[in-house]
């Protein structure tokens, strides 16, 4: 059964955008919500050189990182064009990043996924990086075409911050999701602003927070330096790989499993209930590149 959240309202406003997004589907590179015969790739790229001392990334080595995952995940061997598979000229883009202060999705990660867009062939006016605006930001009302990056974190209402619930300012009351550590997360991906649209997810593990007590907890003791990108176009699929790498971090810190104190339960209702993308790690096809030491998966 669906969340009472998920309203009759909502209802109709996904089914009169079924075609439109069907339509997308059909045109785009892949398997973007990972339904299909075959696994959903997803590519876990890291590096030793990621970040500085004081956990500040290194541009270069992000953009380089985020440009041999692309490339790998949609098989081309250059990223200009891995990306013109992704993006056409004429798309008008939004970036949604996020911007919680402790652990943001980085100006350098931001910076390298505008750069690679740029590329494409879409002007610098055509695009837009937000995350708390969406909903009054003209780019992303007009987008043709969404690239959603944000760090992996533990979160009070939803277990943990995922690419899923990166979406949830999608919706002008965000509190409307909370219900059941927030469930049904995945049903605002099939509204009109954002059905359809998502040609990339860039899950980011540079330091991750795998433990957390109350809301807007940080504390630098639950964070450590992964140094690592998650890619791919199922955001489902690459959520849950980023889960199984809090898990196992949990585990090595606290010397046992310790389940989170909210269940990440909307990623897997992601692809039982809402049929959105992967949660299943047997049928991910995870590739992992570059830095092996502490991948924890």
């Amino acid at each position: 059964m669906a969340s009472k959240n998920f309203t009759r309202r909502d209802f109709i406003k996904t089914s009169t955008v079924a075609a439109a997004a069907g339509a997308v589907l059909l045109n785009a590179p892949k398997i973007i919500f990972g339904k299909g015969d075959s696994k959903t790739r997803v590519v876990l790229i890291r590096d030793a050189k990621m970040l500085d001392e004081l956990n500040k990334p290194n541009a270069d080595v992000v953009q380089k990182s985020l440009d041999k995952a692309v490339t790998t995940l949609l098989d081309v061997d250059d990223p200009v064009k891995a990306w013109k598979k992704l993006i056409k000229p004429e798309d008008i883009v939004g970036i949604k990043t996020n911007v919680w202060r402790y652990i943001p999705t980085t100006s350098e990660v931001e910076n390298a996924i505008k750069k690679r867009v740029m590329d494409a062939g879409v002007k610098e006016d055509n695009i837009g990086i937000d995350d708390r605006g969406v909903l009054n930001n003209p780019i992303f009302q007009k987008a043709t075409a969404l690239i959603n990056a944000r760090p992996m974190r533990t979160h009070y209402w939803s277990g943990v911050g995922s690419l899923i619930k990166n979406y949830i300012m999608f919706v002008p009351a965000p509190s409307d999701y909370h219900d059941d550590s927030c469930a049904d997360l995945a049903a605002i991906w099939k509204l009109p602003i954002v059905a359809g649209k998502t040609r990339l997810n860039i899950l980011v593990m540079f330091t991750p927070l795998f433990h957390g007590v109350g809301p807007h907890h940080y504390s630098p003791e639950y964070i450590w330096a992964y140094k690592g990108l998650i890619v791919g176009q199922d955001p489902v699929a690459c959520d849950a790989v980023g889960l199984e790498i809090i898990k196992a971090k949990r585990k090595e810190f606290f010397g046992e499993d310790r389940p989170l104190n909210v269940p990440a339960k909307h990623i897997q209702l992601a692809d039982t209930r809402h049929h959105l993308g992967t949660a299943d790690l047997n049928k991910i096809e995870l590739i992992k590149l570059g830095w092996k030491e502490g991948i924890l998966i």
